[in-house]
């Protein structure tokens, strides 16, 4: 029987009236009776007249009901054997019997051929994987599999790098457990008033920093309070579970220089950093994007949230002025300037419409700029003559129940004031016993009040009587400067602590 092929060339559609002539060939058999080799005569493309040979093994899982099995082949061995320029679509149709076969060749895998033997009634096909260009304004037929696979691979790059575009997060736990996770230890006390507050005696978890700690502070919200965060200066900040493993959840580098301050949003959802790099930073808790973020005129030293709007916060640091940014806008508000060269902390008033700075405007003789009022409507002055004695004030607390604040001095006592004008100052009161020698040292009440802690540059930790201002006990904590002490919002007597070689403990 002999076999007849027919080649059309569907780029001119005009000049299909020759037929092209196919001598008759006979199957040739292989010297091997094991393993039989079939002969197929074919066109190559865009050279109708030239005739090529291709041998194909067929496998031997072929059925004798005639099942056609596809073999791979590459294009390249037409061009090898025909010099032929595979320019152009062009469709091949094998007839045999009743069977039609129509293809074009593109950057896909396609069948291209078929042949027919004739012994036992076999057909074969071949496909092909050709890099010929396609014309211009033609679009090759893409399967919807690889149109699938093609169009999710950029959504998953797009992800990747919103997530880390902002700021290179390290996970510790899958998201889940950091954010919605709600400890076993708090329950109980979520629906309950806070006891009154024992002084911690025994560590609980430890961990550390690469460089001193900064800051430290609770998440407010009170299903997810057993989050603490920490500000350090080796431009990391982190999130610990400190109630339950005392692991480290996240770590985020946004920062290129140390990190001086940094603050929990009220949803407890994102985190307020700045820092020497004099940039302001909101981060997303769980994909550590950055919601927020501008370049500042001066270093960062202190940052605090508006007590009743989440969107406004305030910052300070080497600079005479004292900015509000909006973060819906991303644009400052207002600015509050003095004549001072550093701000070192700053406290809002309840309610939030007068807030405190306290400034490094020290003089031989007063310091009647060491503590300034401000109104925050009208960035007006409201006092400056609130503290006169001769110390700068490293930080300022609020009592969570009376209307009163708390200085931290360098005098190495702690100063009671009024928080009501003209904020005057308890003189029968001082909390005086620790250290504080330069340092940055935080003083924290209870949450009931009744407790008064702060550190000591000696390591210490010092918890006085807020009444009587009286020490109750004294902890040797750190062996480095302790720089910040606060007490867990829901837990009684849950206390954390950093010093300033870098490690955070946890007490109870």
């Amino acid at each position: 029987m002999s076999l007849s092929l027919v080649a059309y060339d569907d780029s001119d559609s005009e000049t299909e009236t020759e037929n092209t002539e196919v001598p008759n060939t006979s199957i040739k058999q292989a010297s091997q009776p094991s393993s039989s080799v079939n002969c197929v005569q074919y066109f190559a493309p865009g050279s109708l007249g030239t005739k090529s040979t291709y041998e194909m093994q067929p496998t031997g899982n072929m059925d004798c009901s005639g099942t056609s099995t596809a073999c791979e082949d590459a294009s390249e061995h037409y061009v090898q054997n025909n010099n032929a320029d595979l320019t152009s679509p062009y469709c091949k149709r094998a007839y045999s019997g009743h069977t039609a076969l129509c293809m074009s060749y593109k950057n896909y895998e396609q069948a291209s051929s078929s042949s027919t033997n004739s012994g036992n009634g076999v057909s074969h096909k071949r496909i092909h994987k050709d890099s010929t260009t396609a014309i211009k304004g033609i679009r090759p037929y893409i399967p919807k599999r690889l149109r699938q696979e093609n169009s999710s691979m950029p959504e998953k790059k797009e992800c990747d790098q919103r997530e880390n575009s902002d700021c290179n997060v390290k996970l510790g736990i899958s998201r889940e457990q950091t954010l919605r996770k709600i400890s076993e230890l708090i329950k109980p006390y979520l629906g309950s008033k806070y006891k009154l507050t024992e002084v911690p005696k025994s560590l609980i978890f430890m961990s550390k920093h690469s460089g001193p700690v900064n800051e430290i502070q609770w998440c407010p919200v009170r299903e997810q309070s057993h989050m603490l965060l920490s500000a350090s200066m080796d431009k990391t900040v982190k999130v610990w579970d400190a109630v339950d493993t005392g692991c480290c959840l996240k770590t985020y580098s946004c920062h290129s220089c140390a990190v001086r301050a940094a603050r929990w949003s009220s949803c407890g959802r994102r985190i307020l950093s700045g820092g020497f790099d004099s940039m302001l930073h909101l981060t997303d808790v769980e994909t550590g994007k950055q919601i927020f973020s501008s370049k500042n005129e001066f270093r960062i030293s202190a940052l605090k949230f508006h007590p009743t709007d989440s969107n406004i916060f305030i910052c300070g640091g080497f600079s005479p002025e004292v900015k509000s940014w909006d973060i819906r806008t991303s644009k400052v508000l207002r600015v509050y300037k003095a004549a001072i060269q550093q701000t070192l902390d700053m406290l809002f008033l309840p309610e939030g419409k007068e807030f405190l700075t306290s400034t490094d405007a020290v003089s031989r003789d007063s310091a009647d700029r060491t503590i300034i009022a401000w109104d925050f409507q009208s960035a007006a002055k409201i006092s400056n003559q609130i503290f006169h004695e001769r110390y700068t004030c490293p930080s300022l607390t609020l009592h969570p129940k009376e209307s009163v604040f708390v200085a931290q001095t360098n005098g190495n006592y702690m100063a009671l004031f009024s928080a009501q004008r003209p904020y005057r100052i308890n003189r029968k009161k001082r909390y005086e016993g620790h250290k504080v020698e330069g340092f940055a040292v935080g003083c924290e009440f209870s949450p009931d009040g009744t407790l008064l802690a702060t550190g000591s540059s000696d390591g210490k930790v010092f918890f006085y009587n807020y009444h009587t201002a009286r020490i109750i006990r004294t902890l040797s904590a750190h062996k480095e400067a302790c720089v910040s002490t606060i007490f867990h919002p829901v837990l009684p007597s849950l206390l954390a602590t950093c010093d300033w070689a870098g490690e955070v403990k946890i007490w109870q």
